[in-house]
């Protein structure tokens, strides 16, 4: 791959994953949660830095991104009674606490902690040498323990203590903007490539790559496409892709118009193993102008509507246990095919990241542990019951799922190095 198609790769990630993780941090942050970080990729942190309550993270693995709210899961530092503490006050309150070389600290007041209500009240009760004091704390107060700084998240701040509409909301903000993202883009490709000027009856074949299943076919430069397996495709190009995709290592009848007469061939296109990489190596047109406005959007709809079939179909597949492991991509497949699309022009390239953008956010929405379908399942389920699901079941659940993503991404990932190895 390129130096073009490495950085391009990059900043589609960043883009795709990125606008994502706002949608749900946005929606948070108007909901009143406390978003504690907002993270690009998974495991160790490689860059990070905090702007107000929220710590910004670049994390090492390029698979995804997530935005952690206070109360989504159970907090890991806690203070008990009991636990021999060191606070700051500040204008009459606590605005910090030390569980960690208590003693000795300056500008602090050490003592056992009798009582604490940091989601409520607000109130400390512990004892300092002896004398029993109450102590109101900070809305915003933070916990210092192990190297870990942390904001207290009152009941009002969690994630928990918002409506099932607000949350919701937080959870669905996030595929949402995948989808306007999507839209977006297909609506760049629309005026990049144009709409069909006048009113054309044909596409032709402008271009047929040596040794692909179209040349090996009998595909020439300059045969007009009159049928496809007897679908008429008149200026139709995205049906005649439609139908490409849907009939991967599939034999097609193909009929032509060459030089007058209607010649009929038999092509199948190829599936090289990648995400969106079935074809048969032509490139075809159709006379165009650049749209107004209505058109521009009309078409961006109808790519968009067509689009969801496919995916869906292909998740049909992956569902009913249709596909193989080589069928499925991971970051080392969509990179390879990220830089197959920079090479064939920029309208390819938008329009691929276009198609992985409304994929993130229907796959999403998939009811799977994990997912942000499934957190929409339990606020539904919430909604019906008029009460929450257990959280820590809740937890449970998403964890198992989480693991069971990351060890078929292993898998798929293990895979597509082997078969570069392979190729």
């Amino acid at each position: 791959m390129t130096a073009e198609g490495i950085l391009l790769t990059v900043v589609m990630f960043f883009l795709l994953v990125g606008i994502h993780e706002f949608g749900h941090f946005y929606f948070a942050k108007r909901a009143g949660i406390l978003v504690r970080e907002f993270a690009i990729g998974f495991g160790p942190k490689v860059f990070s830095y905090k702007r107000k309550e929220t710590r910004y993270t670049l994390r090492l693995l390029p698979i995804g991104g997530f935005v952690r709210m206070a109360g989504e899961d159970p907090e890991i530092v806690q203070i008990n009674p009991g636990h021999r503490v060191a606070v700051r006050i500040e204008d009459g309150k606590v605005t910090r606490f030390y569980t960690d070389g208590v003693e000795g600290r300056a500008d602090c007041l050490v003592g056992t902690v009798e009582r604490i209500d940091l989601e409520k009240e607000l109130v400390m009760e512990w004892e300092v040498d002896g004398e029993r004091q109450i102590w109101p704390v900070h809305e915003q107060a933070s916990i210092v323990s192990k190297g870990m700084d942390m904001q207290i998240a009152p009941l009002d701040r969690q994630f928990g203590g918002k409506t099932v509409g607000q949350r919701s909301m937080a959870i669905f903000a996030g595929p949402m903007m995948n989808f306007v993202l999507a839209f977006i883009l297909f609506l760049t490709v629309v005026y990049m490539t144009g709409i069909p000027n006048g009113e054309p009856t044909t596409t032709e074949v402008m271009s047929v790559e040596q040794n692909s299943p179209a040349d090996r076919g009998g595909l020439v430069q300059g045969d007009v496409i009159v049928s496809v397996n007897g679908e008429e495709i008149g200026i139709d190009r995205e049906r005649l892709i439609n139908l490409i995709e849907q009939n991967p290592e599939q034999t097609m009848e193909w009929t032509v118009s060459r030089d007058g007469e209607s010649v009929t061939l038999q092509v199948t296109p190829a599936n090289e193993g990648g995400v969106g990489k079935v074809g048969i190596g032509i490139g075809s047109n159709v006379p165009t102008r650049t749209p107004n406005v209505w058109e521009a959007l009309e078409r961006s709809a109808v790519i968009m509507k067509d689009s969801t079939v496919v995916i869906f179909d292909g998740l049909k597949q992956l569902v009913t246990l249709q596909l193989k492991l080589d069928d499925l991509g991971g970051p080392v497949r969509i990179t390879e095919v990220t830089g197959d699309a920079v090479s064939r022009g920029m309208d390819v390239y938008v329009f691929w990241a276009g198609m992985l953008s409304l994929y993130l956010g229907i796959f999403n929405l998939l009811p799977f542990p994990a997912l942000d379908g499934s957190r929409l399942l339990f606020l539904g389920l919430e909604a019906v019951r008029g009460r929450p699901v257990d959280p820590n079941r809740e937890s449970m659940v998403h964890f198992i799922g989480f693991a069971l993503l990351m060890l078929l991404m292993i898998a798929v990932t293990y895979n597509d190095i082997l078969r570069l190895f392979r190729s």
